[in-house]
């Protein structure tokens, strides 16, 4: 059973304990899908979504994949590595 995890990301931004937080819910818990919500006051730009995923992929490592739909960022654990 997958749950639904979402979560915001604001104004603080990218930050260590966020980015820690974000992979304990990978880790403790069956979930393979993470929503992570952009607030406005974390962006100026649609380029900065794109950033911000990257920076939590280089984060995470080959086992994650992401898309960006609107000001959300979809993270998902894949069963392989993701090809570069």
């Amino acid at each position: 059973m997958t749950s639904k995890v979402e979560i915001q990301l604001g104004k603080k931004g990218l930050t260590k304990e966020f980015l820690e937080a974000l992979k304990k819910r990978f880790d403790k818990t069956e979930v393979k899908n993470v929503k992570i919500r952009v607030l406005a006051n974390a962006r100026e730009s649609r380029e900065d979504i794109k950033k911000y995923a990257d920076s939590i992929l280089n984060f995470l490592g080959k086992k994650f994949d992401y898309r960006i739909v609107g000001f959300s960022i979809f993270v998902l654990k894949l069963r392989k590595n993701r090809k570069e």
